[in-house]
């Protein structure tokens, strides 16, 4: 990493984090001096921002408990209104005295002003005025940038998706590299973000070289996110040479709590370690704003994940073997193992009298015939009906 970069998370992106923890405090046993921390440093990056519309929103939520303070909002609106005025006089006197680009620059700080108080509307309004300005592509893709965080501020999936795509029919007529390469994480933050962890796997992973978006997040965010998304998607080849050799990986994982044995004991078949580590690393996911919906179905897949790969080594084990190698009771595992089989997520059956586990694996060759015989009907009725088409 160069030394002179800027690796500062996005103020708005950090606010929105500590409004999630803030908000979801109210269903956790957070205790009242952090929930009273995280308001304090809401409160101060509302202030500094005049962030008006917000303040009137979280007192209006009342879980949180926050009382209105009128002159503040009163305040913050004057000085809202005044700049806004300021900007327009900007705006005007480039248009009547100035060249395209000035007036370019000042419809954009325009547009930035509403991006920093967190008016989205107003913001993404501003935005298209700024864009209609706007020749170079490289100006037009930061232009979607800002709107990308706008979205993932107010986690606004659609419009996240929207502005994707338009970023990618931009590089059609040019681009450079750096920009497809953030696009890249931003793309993989919304896949994960909307519970596609295969395809934030591998976009995440093709960025582990020439990472610089650190707006979204730190870089030990990103490998952690790396980590999270493969271990649930890759195979054990993949998983070994994309992730559990990966020198940028290497040189990162021991710094963020549990993931380095989250990984390597789930790869070295140390389920007992396994399971203790997921533990803590289930506290990260379930206080990250992008994850924290898919915290249920992470916690169930893992566990699908780990059972699977165990059972693959066995053509049958006792139900008091595998319990062992989990940590876990018997009575414990046989309610997780029928819950994983009657959904099809694990191939085998459970001999309650003997206290056995019989693994049953789908035959491949069976399996490639039915596919063969599936596709060569699928080929016939394609033929008949080109040739009623060629007879009339």
């Amino acid at each position: 990493m160069e030394e002179n970069q800027e690796l500062t998370q996005d103020s708005k992106l950090l606010l929105a984090q500590k409004l999630f923890l803030l908000r979801s405090s109210a269903a956790t046993d957070v205790q009242e001096i952090e929930k009273q921390r995280l308001k304090d440093e809401v409160l101060v990056a509302i202030k500094e921002d005049d962030m008006a519309g917000l303040y009137q929103s979280c007192w209006q939520e009342e879980e949180l408990g926050w009382e209105l303070d009128q002159d503040l909002l009163d305040s913050m609106l004057q000085k809202n209104a005044a700049e806004v005025k300021r900007l327009d006089e900007k705006i005007a006197d480039a248009e009547e005295n100035l060249g395209e680009s000035e007036v370019r620059e000042a419809l954009l700080a325009k547009a930035l002003f509403f991006i920093r108080i967190g008016e989205k509307d107003k913001a993404l309004e501003q935005l298209k005025i700024t864009e209609a300005k706007t020749v170079a592509v490289g100006q037009k893709m930061d232009l979607v940038f800002h709107t990308l965080r706008l979205g993932f501020f107010f986690l606004d999936f659609k419009l996240i998706s929207v502005n994707i795509e338009k970023a990618k029919s931009l590089f059609d007529e040019g681009g450079d590299w750096e920009r497809k390469n953030r696009l890249k994480v931003y793309e993989a933050l919304y896949c994960m973000a909307t519970r596609n962890f295969k395809q934030a796997a591998t976009l995440f992973l093709d960025s582990i070289s020439t990472f610089t978006t650190y707006e979204l997040f730190s870089y030990d965010t990103f490998i952690f996110y790396s980590v999270i998304t493969s271990i649930i998607s890759l195979d054990r080849v993949s998983l070994k040479q994309k992730v559990v050799d990966a020198p940028e990986i290497l040189t990162v994982i021991g710094k963020i709590p549990y993931l380095s044995d989250f990984l390597n004991a789930l790869y070295g078949c140390h389920y007992k370690t396994f399971f203790i580590s997921f533990a803590g690393i289930t506290d990260q996911i379930r206080s990250d704003r992008y994850l924290h919906p898919h915290f249920r179905y992470y916690m169930r897949e893992m566990r699908a994940v780990a059972y699977s790969q165990f059972l693959e080594s066995y053509k049958s084990v006792t139900m008091d073997a595998m319990a062992k190698a989990f940590g876990v009771s018997i009575p414990f595992l046989d309610s997780e193992l029928s819950r994983f089989i009657a959904a099809g997520k694990l191939n085998c059956k459970i001999d309650k009298v003997a206290g056995i586990l019989e693994t049953n694996r789908p035959d491949a060759k069976n399996a490639l015939y039915q596919s063969t015989i599936k596709q060569g009907d699928f080929l016939l009725n394609r033929i008949q009906k080109l040739s009623r088409v060629i007879d009339i």
